[in-house]
């Protein structure tokens, strides 16, 4: 999976948990681009996107100021090698 396609992932659980289809990720969004994307719904992200790419997250990548790329790379993690965190 490339990294396009993880973030068109990402986008997709984030606009279904905020029910906005208007949502477009980047790279370097933080939760305060996205109007809704409060720390509740942060951590329904959190859980869908270990569901979604088999990976856990752990604690300090939780807090992480970017959680797009923090959950890019998460699930890279889990592409690349069944890794669990």
């Amino acid at each position: 999976m490339t990294d396009q396609e993880r973030l068109a992932s990402l986008n997709q659980i984030l606009s279904d948990l905020l029910g906005d289809d208007l949502i477009v990720l980047t790279m370097d969004t933080v939760r305060e681009d996205v109007s809704g994307w409060d720390s509740f719904a942060y951590i329904n992200f959190i859980v869908a996107v270990e569901a979604e790419f088999g990976v856990k997250r752990m604690p300090q990548t939780i807090a992480a100021r970017n959680p797009v790329d923090r959950a890019r790379r998460q699930a890279d993690m889990g592409d690349d090698a069944g890794a669990r965190c």
